[in-house]
């Protein structure tokens, strides 16, 4: 497969309703692909995800998605994929969080998380690279994880270790695809000022954060940029990559060992 030969003219992104999921579907309709757009539970925002994408002058579909839902999760990529007439580039940003400690973590809140974050990306993905082998021209999967993909966060088991496997799923794909021509990373936020962390329509640089280095949340489209150049043929020899998009935060670790004093990191 020639690296000269892809170039992308459909793209699917689940979890597209809001945040980091809708701003990505809109750079990809910006970079002259039609997009597949999924919602869960707020329709109304898949829609106006759709409106952005055709007032781009490219194609939307919309599906509902349930990532839980094994069989309907590859029903709904397959339907979309050929809605489209194919899938050049597929992003799997669909995912949850629970917030509870790992003592007081019940098992079926548990199984909702990883199935949702991780089970459910293993179909919604393999799904999608079927698409692309049978069709070979090569590809893109690029799957959302979070900055705990590489360092916990009190009170967040499941999404920890979904976050985990997530990030470990993609480099194996990543070894066995590209022989297809598709390549496989992911994204790992930090925090970025969405629906998910309650910041929806607010501006990132007017909220103080200290512990991050340049000092403020990120903005959606500041993560979808990089989800863009990593579906692009520009990013041709990327692959089994992570790229941390989190300001720094990563970088804060040993630093804030030594100066923590209390505590109250202990909360969540």
């Amino acid at each position: 497969m020639s690296d000269a030969s892809f170039s992308p003219q459909t793209a699917i992104v689940t979890g597209s309703d809001s945040g980091i999921g809708r701003a990505t579907a809109v750079a990809l309709a910006a970079a002259g692909m039609d997009v597949g757009i999924t919602w869960h539970s707020d329709e109304e925002g898949a829609g106006k995800t759709a409106e952005e994408v055709r007032g781009l002058g490219r194609k939307a579909v919309v599906r509902h998605l349930d990532t839980t839902d094994a069989r309907g999760t590859a029903s709904a990529v397959d339907r979309l994929a050929e809605e489209l007439g194919g899938v050049d580039v597929f992003v799997n940003n669909s995912g949850t969080g629970d917030g509870t400690k790992f003592l007081e973590l019940d098992y079926d809140t548990w199984m909702s998380t990883v199935n949702t974050n991780l089970n459910g990306a293993f179909v919604a993905m393999q799904a999608a690279a079927k698409h692309m082998v049978k069709a070979g021209r090569g590809g893109r999967i690029i799957a959302v994880t979070s900055v705990h993909e590489f360092q916990p966060r009190v009170g967040a088991s499941a999404y920890d270790a979904s976050k985990h496997g997530l990030g470990g799923l993609i480099k194996t794909m990543a070894l066995e695809l590209a022989e297809y021509g598709i390549t496989a990373n992911s994204v790992a936020p930090g925090e970025i000022a969405t629906p998910m962390t309650g910041q929806e329509d607010q501006d990132p640089r007017q909220k103080d954060r200290p512990g991050i280095p340049v000092g403020r949340p990120g903005d959606a489209r500041e993560v979808a940029a990089v989800i863009a150049f990593l579906a692009s043929p520009e990013s041709s020899y990327v692959n089994g990559a992570s790229w941390a998009v989190d300001g720094g935060m990563l970088q804060m670790g040993p630093q804030a060992g030594s100066h923590i004093t209390s505590n109250h990191w202990r909360e969540s």
